[in-house]
């Protein structure tokens, strides 16, 4: 360790080396929840379609959740705080440039490319703070890192909203780079150097590469369903080779010494069971919100800062109902708590397919924040059930497990509530023959083209393209969000069979796992 490094430096600086933390961390949350806003004019701006939308989200996540257990092993190997740095430097840069970006196709590389940067930025903050704080201060700090993460969940809607009113579609990725560069600046002469002292602990490459290969290929073949149909050669060899690719991991995993994921968790019903209600939870918040904000832009006619608006409760609903879990926990148990939240979710996104409650600007915002809380009663206890299935020594590896099931579960929700919505979106589209060849085509595409194209039609022509194109999207999204409501329905009973009603358990340290609980159900929430 460096001299300028002492454990005494370390201790009378802790509070500033949150505070970079705190800054680093906050671009993971904004970025997220920023996008969703941004679609409708990145629309605009690219003409990109609803796959390549769906790709936007999806590029990301799907490095991000591939990359965050490797690059927590790397960072506890190589150091934290230079992985940390990199990982600023990385997703600063490739926001710069998707910022400048001309086409759809390369807005999503620099999407995927941030990925990177994104999963070598969240493993890092948490670790270096539980080196820099102990005792209660460590739980106050945690406390802390989570309130900010939960602040960037509700800010980027906003945030964005507010960008887009005032400047061109590119603004809400360069935003990211002067957040970037204070935090360098700030991690570059306020944060410690750590790393494991585990020295022989070795990486798992080949696991990387696996279950990248094999969720892209799941992803991509399901996102090309819908334009290209089930039985495209290109979609047939894209989903066969993830499910070959998904065995191969598995069989790698059960057989490496050293795996990126220890399948064996999985054989403890409290763990699988849990993490299986953590994935659908993501699965539903990321399929119905790609839907609900296009549907406030492109149908309402809202504009992006009063979409961001819309959309805040979800995050009010979450961060208000999350540090009161627990006690919910302890009164009813586990099992009880996550089927409420589980129910109370569903019960909502029947309400999102109810035009005259979603459209409503009071109905909409009790229906959101109620949404929220049922988030925050599903994932908090099941984020205490991950942890509290493996021993203190393994929460580590319990956290990383908890973010990459959420990503998964939210990069598989946008693929496939999106592809099922854009499917019901073509089929439902009226006899649109009256219409010129090149404004049907839009029509078929997405509706944000369609909105494009009709502009240079008569208005007779414009109004009939433009009331199949709506009336087919509510169509579709219903259709979208209903089917997260059975799914979660369905979650419920899986619940009810499979997960042990443990309440909390108080230990020697109950303080501060509480405020671990809190901050990885806080952390990286998509509203």
């Amino acid at each position: 360790m460096s001299s300028r490094w002492t454990p005494e430096r370390i201790h009378q600086r802790r509070w500033f080396t949150l505070i970079a933390i705190c800054i680093a961390v906050t671009i993971t949350s904004i970025d997220n929840t920023i996008m969703n806003v941004g679609l409708p004019s990145i629309v605009r701006g690219v003409g990109a379609s609803q796959a390549q939308l769906q790709w936007l989200i999806d590029s990301y996540t799907i490095v991000f959740a591939c990359l965050l257990l490797t690059m927590g092993a790397i960072g506890d190997k190589w150091g934290r705080h230079r992985t940390m740095m990199i990982g600023l430097v990385i997703f600063g840069g490739f926001s710069a440039v998707a910022s400048q970006a001309g086409t759809a196709n390369s807005l999503i590389i620099c999407r995927g490319l941030m990925g990177i940067g994104g999963a070598m930025i969240l493993p890092a903050t948490l670790a270096i703070l539980s080196n820099t704080f102990e005792g209660k201060e460590r739980s106050k700090a945690i406390g802390i890192w989570a309130a900010v993460a939960g602040i960037g969940v509700a800010a980027g809607p906003l945030l964005g909203g507010f960008l887009l009113d005032h400047f061109w579609w590119g603004s809400i990725f360069l935003i990211n780079v002067p957040i970037c560069v204070i935090a360098v600046a700030m991690g570059w002469f306020l944060v410690p150097p750590s790393k494991s002292a585990d020295e022989g602990h070795r990486l798992d490459p080949m696991g990387a590469v696996l279950s990248i290969v094999a969720l892209v290929g799941l992803l991509y073949g399901i996102i090309e369903i819908p334009e290209k149909g089930w039985s495209s050669p290109e979609v047939l060899f894209a989903v066969s080779a993830g499910v070959v690719f998904l065995a191969v991991f598995t069989w790698w995993e059960l057989r490496s010494d050293h795996p990126m994921l220890d399948l064996n968790f999985f054989r403890n019903p409290r763990f699988s069971a849990a993490s299986m209600t953590i994935t659908i939870n993501y699965f539903v918040m990321f399929g119905s919100t790609f839907l609900i904000v296009q549907y406030f832009q492109f149908i309402l006619g809202y504009s992006p800062l009063k979409a961001g608006v819309m959309t805040a409760p979800v995050a009010v609903g979450l961060m208000l109902t999350s540090p009161q879990a627990h006690k919910f926990v302890a009164r009813w148990g586990t099992t009880r708590v996550v089927i409420l939240g589980l129910l109370i979710c569903s019960g909502v996104m029947f309400c999102y397919g109810i035009e005259s409650i979603i459209a409503s600007d009071i109905g909409g915002i009790v229906v959101r924040a109620i949404f929220g809380c049922g988030l925050a009663l599903t994932a908090t206890p099941a984020t205490e059930s991950i942890m509290g299935a493996l021993p203190r020594d393994r929460a580590g590896v319990g956290s990383a497990v908890n973010d990459t099931t959420r990503q998964i579960g939210g990069a598989l929700g946008v693929a496939v509530i999106g592809s099922l919505f854009a499917w019901r979106y073509q089929v439902s589209l009226a006899d649109l023959s009256g219409l010129p060849a090149n404004a049907a085509s839009a029509a078929q595409n997405s509706i944000g083209k369609a909105i494009e194209v009709a502009k240079e039609l008569p208005s007779d022509q414009a109004a009939l393209l433009l009331e199949n194109a709506e009336q087919a999207y509510v169509s579709g999204m219903r259709v979208g969000v209903w089917t997260c409501a059975l799914i979660l329905i369905g979650a419920a009973i899986l619940t009810a069979k499979f997960l042990p009603s443990t309440p909390a358990t108080p230990d020697d340290d109950a303080e501060l796992r509480e405020a671990e609980i809190e901050a990885v159900s806080l952390d990286d929430g998509i509203i």
